[in-house]
């Protein structure tokens, strides 16, 4: 039987950049996604610069379960991505599939 813990998660949304922090936030980038997409449970991690509005970075991520989630979440809280995006906007929403 399968519990809501075992459908997959889906997260897309947009984080605003600031002029300022855009070259340390592209240089990080693709260790970021690198680490993501190794981790166990990540089945798609897409984060891409908007072409039509300047800073803005469009994030899509779908992981195996709300576990696998969860993991990233917390990984991603204790790295040197989370230190150079800390505080900046972003507008989110999670569903779960």
């Amino acid at each position: 039987m399968e519990t809501p813990l075992d459908k997959r998660v889906m997260l897309n949304g947009h984080m605003d950049v600031p002029s300022s922090r855009l070259t340390a936030v592209r240089e990080a980038l693709p260790d970021h996604i690198k680490l993501t997409r190794a981790e166990k449970g990540c089945i798609f991690f897409e984060v891409v610069e908007d072409g039509t509005h300047l800073g803005r970075f469009l994030v899509s991520e779908i992981f195996e379960n709300q576990e696998a989630f969860d993991a990233h979440q917390e990984r991603a809280k204790n790295s040197y991505w989370f230190r150079i995006t800390e505080g900046m906007p972003r507008d989110y929403s999670i569903t779960k599939l």
